[in-house]
C-alpha cells in the first residue's frame, strides 16, 4: 500500500506528465504501460499522472472502435485501473473510446479513490490530413471543468486546443489549469507549430496549460512526443524530449492571487530538422517492425542512395543483427556498384549477400520469347529485371520471416519512376515521403552525425561516391535517372508545388519553370496514383504524404491547362 498520512494541500499538485508509445489494439499491454507509469510517478510523490489521447486503446484505432468488443475491453481495462486507484496513490487522467447511448465518443477519463470521478468528450473532431475522426465518433458537448482533490481541471482533448471555444468555456465555467491529452503526428516543423497554437489558448484564456503527446510509430505515422508546459504569463515551464518515451514530474502551486504557477521542469533541447526527420525514419521503421513482431528486415542494396540510406536507418534502428543486405547484380550492374554495396554493407556491419539474377531474368526472358517474338527489347524488359529481384527478397522474406524493406523516395513515387511487384515489393518504406534531394541532405548528415538512442556505428555509414555519382537504376548500358526525368533538384521543387502546396501550373512557371515541364510532372503524378494505392506504408514526414493526407482518383482525367 501507498502511504497516504500525509495528504497534500490543494494549493499544491505534483503533475506527473506520461509521453510513452502505446500500440493500437494492445490494451492490456498499454494498461501495463499505465502501471508501470503510475508507479514510477507515485514513488516520486505525485498526485496525478496524465497520459496521452485515447492511450488504453492506442491512437489512432480507427475502426477497431466500431467493434463492441473492443469497446468492451477498452472499459474493463478502465475499472482495472480505477480499482489500482483504491491505493491512495496517484489519480489517473487517460483517454478511451467511450459508448455513451447511442454515441461513441473520444474520451478522456479522471479515475482516483477507486473509481471513476469524471469523464470529458472530444469536442472537435478532426477531418482532415491524417485524421478522419467524424467517420467514427460523434461530438460531445462543450465541457466543464473535471473536480480533482479541490482543483478545477479542464481537460481539452488535442483538436479542442486547436480553435478557442472549448479553452474558453473551460476558462469560463471555473477552470484553473488546463491538461491536453494528445495524440498529434509528426511533420517536419510541427513542435514549433503546437507550441504557437497552445501559446494563443493560454493568452486567450489567462490560464495554464499541460500539452502531453504520445510518443511511438503507428503504421505510417510517427508520434514524437515533445511535450510541454506554458506558465499563465506564457513562459516555458519544461519541455519533454522528442522521439523518446519519458515520464516527467513537476510542481505546480496555487499563488496568493489565485492562479497556478509551474516551479519548473527539465527543459529538454529538441532537435533540429535533419535530425528530426532521420529521428522519425528510423523510430517509424523500428515500431512497424517490433509491433508487428517481425525478427528484422532485408532489402536490396544495390550501391544506390536510396538503398544504402534505408540500411543505414535499419541498423539504426534495430542493430545490424536484425539487418540482411542482399546486392542482386544483373550484367548492367557496375563494378562501381559493386564496390559501393559491399562498402556500405561494411560500414554498418550487416549481414550481406550477393545473388546473381541472371538465371530468373533469361528464364524469364525464355518462357515469354515465343510471345515477344518480333518486337523490340525496352522498358519491358527493363522491369523484368526489377521484378527478378523482387521476387527473390520476397522469397527470402517467405523463408526467414524478416520483411522486406522497400526504397523508393517520394520523388520517384510522385511520377512512377517505379516497377509495381519489383523494387515497390516490400513491407514498409521509411524514405517514402523524403524527396530526392533531402534523401542526399539527411545521408551526408548522418554520416556526420549519430543522434541519441540509434544503433548503428559512428562516422561514415554511407560511402561518399554514393553521395556524389550520378544515380542510376541500371537496368541498361550507361542508364542514369535524368534520361527520363528533369534533375532533381527541379524535379523536386515542382513536385513540392504540386503535391505538398497544390498550387496552379502558372504560378510554378512563375517561379521560372519551364511550362511543358511542369505539364509533364503533373500528367506522371496523376496517372502514377494506382502505383501509389499498392505501394508499401511509410514514414510520413511532410505536411502531405501519399495515402493519408492526399487522396487523389485513380480515374482523373483533370489536367491544369492554365
Amino acid at each position: 500500500m501507498i502511504d497516504t498520512t500525509t495528504p497534500r494541500s490543494n494549493d499544491r499538485l505534483r503533475l506527473a506528465v506520461a509521453q510513452l508509445n502505446p500500440t493500437v489494439g494492445d490494451i492490456a499491454g498499454n494498461l501495463a504501460l499505465v502501471r508501470e507509469a503510475r508507479a514510477e510517478a507515485a514513488a516520486a510523490g505525485a498526485d496525478l499522472v496524465l497520459f496521452s489521447e485515447l492511450f488504453l486503446s492506442g491512437y489512432p484505432p480507427e475502426d477497431l472502435v466500431l467493434k463492441p468488443a473492443f469497446l468492451r475491453a477498452c472499459r474493463h481495462a478502465l475499472d482495472d485501473l480505477a480499482a489500482d486507484t483504491a491505493d491512495g496513490g496517484p489519480g489517473v487522467l487517460i483517454g478511451l473510446p467511450w459508448r455513451e447511448g447511442d454515441k461513441l465518443h473520444n474520451a478522456v477519463a479522471l479515475v482516483d479513490g477507486g473509481r471513476i470521478e469524471g469523464v470529458r468528450f472530444k469536442v472537435d473532431l478532426p477531418n482532415y490530413g491524417e485524421f478522419d475522426e467524424k467517420r467514427v465518433f460523434q461530438a460531445g458537448p462543450l465541457p466543464g471543468p473535471i473536480g480533482f482533490r479541490g482543483i478545477r481541471l479542464g481537460v481539452p482533448v488535442c483538436e479542442d486546443t486547436w480553435s478557442d471555444e472549448v479553452c474558453e468555456c473551460l476558462q469560463e465555467t471555473g477552470a484553473e489549469l488546463l491538461l491536453v491529452p494528445n495524440g498529434s503526428p509528426f511533420h517536419a516543423g510541427k513542435p514549433e507549430i503546437r507550441l504557437q497554437m497552445m501559446l494563443q489558448r493560454v493568452v486567450e484564456t489567462g490560464l495554464p496549460l499541460v500539452y502531453c503527446n504520445q510518443v511511438g510509430g503507428q503504421d505510417e505515422l510517427v508520434f514524437d512526443g515533445a511535450s510541454f508546459a506554458l506558465q499563465a504569463d506564457r513562459r516555458l515551464a519544461f519541455q519533454m524530449p522528442e522521439f523518446e518515451a519519458a515520464v516527467t514530474v513537476t510542481d505546480w502551486r496555487r499563488q496568493s492571487a489565485g492562479g497556478w504557477v509551474c516551479d519548473g521542469g527539465p527543459v529538454a533541447s529538441l532537435p533540429d530538422l535533419d535530425a528530426a526527420r532521420w529521428s522519425a525514419c528510423v523510430l517509424g521503421l523500428r515500431d512497424y517492425v517490433e509491433k508487428n513482431r517481425f525478427p528484422g528486415v532485408v532489402l536490396g542494396l544495390s550501391g544506390g542512395i536510396d538503398s544504402a540510406i534505408v540500411a543505414a536507418m535499419a541498423v539504426d534502428a534495430l542493430g545490424p543483427e536484425r539487418v540482411h543486405c542482399v546486392m542482386l547484380p544483373y550484367r548492367y550492374t557496375s563494378e562501381e556498384s559493386l564496390a559501393d554495396a559491399r562498402g556500405c554493407a561494411e560500414a554498418l556491419g550487416l549481414r550481406y549477400d550477393t545473388v546473381p539474377i541472371a538465371p530468373a531474368v533469361e528464364g524469364f526472358t525464355e518462357a515469354l520469347s515465343g510471345l515477344f517474338s518480333g518486337t523490340e527489347a525496352g522498358i519491358t524488359e527493363e522491369n523484368i529485371q526489377s521484378r527478378a529481384r523482387g521476387v527473390i527478397l520476397m522469397a527470402i522474406s517467405n523463408k526467414f520471416g524478416y520483411m522486406v524493406a522497400t526504397t523508393g523516395n517520394k520523388s520517384e513515387m510522385s511520377v512512377g519512376y517505379a516497377t509495381l511487384y519489383g523494387d515497390m515489393n516490400g513491407g514498409f518504406n521509411p524514405i517514402k515521403d523524403l524527396y530526392k534531394m533531402q534523401v542526399y541532405r539527411l545521408a551526408a548528415w548522418r554520416n556526420d552525425n549519430r543522434p541519441a538512442g540509434m544503433l548503428g556505428p559512428e562516422g561514415e555509414v554511407i560511402p561518399t561516391n554514393i553521395l556524389v555519382k550520378v544515380p542510376s537504376a541500371e537496368l541498361r548500358e550507361g542508364q542514369s535517372d535524368q534520361d527520363s526525368l528533369p534533375e532533381y533538384e527541379v524535379l523536386d521543387d515542382i513536385l513540392e508545388c504540386l503535391v505538398e502546396n497544390e498550387m496552379s501550373v502558372s504560378e510554378i512557371e512563375a517561379r521560372g519553370h519551364d511550362r511543358a515541364l511542369i505539364h509533364r510532372i503533373e500528367h506522371l503524378l496523376y496517372i502514377a496514383e494506382y502505383k501509389r494505392r499498392q505501394s508499401a506504408p511509410g514514414v510520413k514526414i511532410t505536411r502531405k504524404n501519399f495515402g493519408r493526407d492526399r487522396r487523389y482518383p485513380i480515374t482523373n482525367r483533370f489536367r491544369d491547362r492554365h
